[in-house]
């Protein structure tokens, strides 16, 4: 089938994000993360070895995404905001199998993207919080609770600590190079209730379940690592 621009296929519908491309990705974060820091990880034998998982990780720095990408023990699909996608970038993060979502609205391109990856049994990661801030899952979006509810994939909460501690010397808004940052992975959990329903009520109740378990899973992070909330 021949290729269209901006991840279509002939006909229109959208292309399937490279499951090789996620795989190139992931080799390219492995390099740069191990690279240029020096990331400790913790737990990654709870990710499951195969079948469809999302990931949801804290987002305190953009430095947490990438840093995912080369840590996590199976290449990952992110959903990443379209403003992300300028010049040369765009092309390269469509090329590593990432998808590209406008947040403003119902984007229908991205959510059959990411729900194209968990039906191939890849895995997808959100940042449920939507936007970079304190990175304590104090507000959650319920676009990860509609993923794992019509999905019903598994979530695996992912703290990345140590990542907005501090400020390197040469460039300010990373953390120092050679730093330790923290990337420390929870136990799988559903998300729904086990009756399949995805209503408005059931995807509600599905993302308070899902916030108490990310919010219990950073928590403790914190104390296996001795990470501080957030810069201060």
């Amino acid at each position: 089938m021949r290729r269209h621009p901006r991840g279509r296929a002939e006909g229109g519908r959208p292309v399937t994000p490279s499951a090789k491309g996620a795989a190139v990705g992931r080799g390219i974060g492995i390099g740069l993360m191990y690279g240029l820091w020096n990331p400790r990880v913790l737990g990654a034998w709870r990710v499951p070895a195969a079948g469809p998982v999302i990931l949801a990780v804290n987002h305190a720095h953009a430095l947490d995404g990438p840093m995912l990408m080369g840590t996590a023990p199976r290449p990952v699909h992110f959903l990443i905001k379209q403003e992300a996608f300028v010049g040369p970038l765009g092309p390269f993060l469509e090329r590593i199998g990432q998808l590209k979502v406008d947040r403003s609205s119902a984007d229908r391109t991205a959510i059959t993207g990411a729900l194209d990856v968990l039906a191939a049994g890849g895995v997808l990661g959100i940042f449920p919080e939507g936007t970079r801030g304190e990175g304590d899952f104090a507000s959650l979006r319920a676009g990860l609770a509609y993923f794992a509810v019509r999905s019903g994939a598994p979530i695996v909460p992912v703290a990345v600590l140590g990542s907005s501690e501090r400020r390197g010397r040469l460039v300010k808004g990373l953390p120092p190079l050679r730093g330790r940052v923290d990337v420390v992975f929870g136990d799988p959990f559903e998300a729904g209730d086990g009756s399949g329903r995805r209503t408005r009520r059931a995807l509600d109740e599905a993302t308070v379940r899902i916030q108490e378990r990310l919010t219990a899973h950073l928590e403790n992070a914190r104390r296996l690592t001795g990470r501080r909330a957030t810069l201060e």
